[in-house]
C-alpha cells in the first residue's frame, strides 16, 4: 500500500496533471512536490494515532468523501477542497508554523518556491485522505482495520497495522520513513 503512489497513479496521472496544471508546475516538479509532501502529512497521521486519534480517522475516511479528490480532478480547484485540506492539516499538522516548516523542507529538497508548496499542502492533504479512503475501500490495510474494529480487537494492534500501513519503504521501521525526514 504506497500512498504516494496511489495519488501519482490516480486516474492515469490526471489528479497529479491537474495539481501541476493550477500551480504551474511541470509533471516532474509536481511528482518531486509530491513525493515530499505526502510522507510528511503520513508523518502526522502517525502522530495523531499515536495521540489517540484512530478513532477520529477511521470516522473521516467512512463518513467523509475523500475519494472524490482523486476521482475527479476538477474538484482540486474549487475553494472547498482548500477550506477542507486546511481543516485536514490543522488534525494532521497541528499548526501553521509546522506547516511552513514542511513546506520550507520540500522547497529545500526540490527546488519549488516554498510559497507555491504552502498553497499546494491543503490540496495534497484532501488528496492523502483521498489516497487512505481508496485504500481502505477497496480492501487494503485500511480496510481491514475497519474489520479489525468490527471484531472488536484491540486499539493498539489495530495501530500497529495502521503503522505498517504507513510505512513507506516496507523496511518495518515507520519512523526513519516519516518523522525523520521533517522533524529532526
Amino acid at each position: 500500500m504506497d500512498l504516494l503512489k496511489t495519488i501519482l497513479e490516480a486516474k492515469g496521472g490526471n489528479v497529479t496533471n491537474q495539481l501541476g496544471n493550477q500551480f504551474g508546475l511541470s509533471d516532474s516538479q509536481t511528482s518531486s512536490a509530491l513525493a515530499q509532501l505526502i510522507p510528511a502529512l503520513a508523518g502526522g497521521v502517525k502522530k495523531n494515532v499515536k495521540q489517540g486519534g484512530l478513532d477520529s480517522l477511521v470516522t473521516a475516511l467512512n463518513t467523509g468523501n475523500h475519494s472524490q479528490y482523486l476521482d475527479n480532478p476538477s474538484q482540486l480547484e474549487n475553494a472547498s477542497t482548500v477550506s477542507e485540506g486546511n481543516a485536514i492539516l490543522g488534525h494532521l499538522l497541528g499548526s501553521k508554523d509546522v506547516s511552513r516548516q514542511v513546506a520550507a523542507h520540500a522547497s529545500q529538497n526540490t527546488g519549488i518556491d516554498s510559497s507555491i508548496l504552502k498553497k499546494m499542502l491543503p490540496i495534497v492533504a484532501t488528496m492523502v485522505m483521498g489516497g487512505m479512503s481508496k485504500q481502505s475501500g477497496s480492501g487494503g490495510v485500511l480496510g481491514s482495520l475497519l474489520g479489525s474494529r468490527q471484531a472488536n480487537q484491540s486499539s493498539s494492534g489495530v495501530s500497529n497495522m495502521l503503522m505498517s500501513f504507513l510505512d513507506q519503504d516496507g523496511d518495518g521501521n515507520v519512523v526513519d520513513d516519516l518523522m525523520g525526514k521533517f522533524f529532526k
